[in-house]
């Protein structure tokens, strides 16, 4: 049978997202904004899941309809036979999203649609799954639109940026997903140089390991749809198995990452070894504005410090002139790729950005701006 899904993703990465879905054997793509819609077999959750470098989740579209208040939502959610998905001992999250919803308040509609599925679970089985908003079995998604319900099973369980790697607690700057979205957006592929000068935990050089090796990105992890009742085994194990058999031993693959900060450097080469990729990459501990190109053509991609605070103007300020000189006189046959929520930079970077690509990291609207220096010239090709 063919099943409908979504997969959101980071906001301006949904052209991205689509190109690697239909790699994958996704029919009827259409992008939209925050995500993409497709078609596919049931497996396809599995496929996704495991090889897709960009969704933040890969949601399984189990019904909806028309609706005008709380009640029609609660009838809608309550006639789906959530019996056949999954089990009442599992336990359970609902999250809703809106756009132009006429309801007054999402938290209340939330609690309908939990009470819909979990009065279903009891007239069927005489017993009501339990709630839990942190560690849940199953999540049930749920987006209203003026006048549209429609309702989700997420198959991915903890957002697909979890890659299982990361082991400290800290959230990096930068998300997964989203950097591996800048290499796709940046045009780089494994064999030629890639640099990113500003590493902080090494988030943009593992996902282009991961990328250079053929290592699916979760390889490492468990999944939502695990719990799920439509959960067959074997065929998870063949498809994972698959994976792994395909990924190439870590190898030197001139990948490169360095920071000013000695401490991000320790943490990145943590992290680059939970990873598996720490032979993979070159990590050094330089300061961006002095460091060499290491090689005489390649692709930077950074994500340099922005300011948030209003106490980081002035250094921000003194940073991003000395960034340009430095490019100007030390990468010349290079192109630089710089996501940046700071509107200053292209103005103070004393370059000419050939191109500027919305996107956003979490709620911060910012540019990925593309910087072509030309070999044998101080100044920038522009297009």
């Amino acid at each position: 049978m063919t099943e409908h899904y979504f997969a959101p993703c980071p906001r301006g990465l949904e052209a991205a997202l689509a190109s690697e879905l239909a790699g994958l054997g996704a029919a009827s793509i259409a992008p939209t904004d925050g995500g993409v819609a497709f078609e596919g077999a049931l497996d396809l959750a599995y496929r996704a899941n495991l090889e897709s470098r960009i969704a933040s989740r890969i949601l399984w579209r189990v019904g909806g309809g028309a609706y005008r208040n709380e009640r029609d939502v609660y009838e809608l959610a309550q006639a789906l036979d959530w019996t056949r998905w999954f089990r009442p001992e599992r336990t359970l999250r609902v999250d809703v999203a809106a756009t132009r919803s006429p309801l007054p308040s999402l938290e209340f509609a939330t609690l309908r649609i939990k009470d819909a599925v979990c009065d279903r679970h009891r007239t069927v089985n005489g017993k009501r799954p339990s709630v839990s908003k942190d560690r849940p079995d199953v999540r049930v998604h749920a987006y209203l639109t003026a006048d549209q319900a429609t309702f989700y099973l997420d198959t991915s369980g903890e957002p697909l940026f979890k890659r299982g790697y990361r082991r400290d607690a800290a959230e990096a700057p930068l998300r997964e997903n989203l950097a591996a979205g800048l290499l796709r957006l940046s045009g780089w592929q494994p064999g030629r140089p890639l640099l990113d000068p500003f590493c902080g935990s090494g988030t943009i050089a593992i996902e282009a390991a991961l990328i250079a090796l053929d290592i699916a990105p979760g390889v490492k992890r468990i999944f939502g749809f695990q719990k799920l009742d439509w959960y067959d085994g074997p065929t998870w194990q063949r498809i994972k198995q698959a994976a792994q058999r395909r990924a190439k031993p870590a190898a030197p693959a001139e990948i490169y990452a360095s920071d000013s900060d000695a401490a991000e450097v320790q943490r990145c080469g943590a992290t680059l070894a939970s990873a598996g990729v720490a032979d993979a990459v070159v990590l050094e501990h330089a300061d961006a504005l002095h460091r060499t190109a290491p090689g005489a053509s390649g692709v930077i991609v950074a994500n340099p410090p922005y300011g948030v605070r209003l106490a980081e103007s002035s250094a921000l300020a003194e940073l991003y002139p000395r960034l340009g000189d430095a490019l100007k006189q030390r990468f010349a046959g290079w192109t630089a790729y710089f996501l940046s929520g700071d509107p200053r930079l292209p103005r103070l970077i004393g370059l000419k950005a050939s191109r500027r690509t919305p996107l956003f990291n979490g709620a911060i609207e910012c540019r990925l701006y593309e910087y072509r220096m030309i070999a044998g010239s101080a100044r920038t090709m522009v297009k």
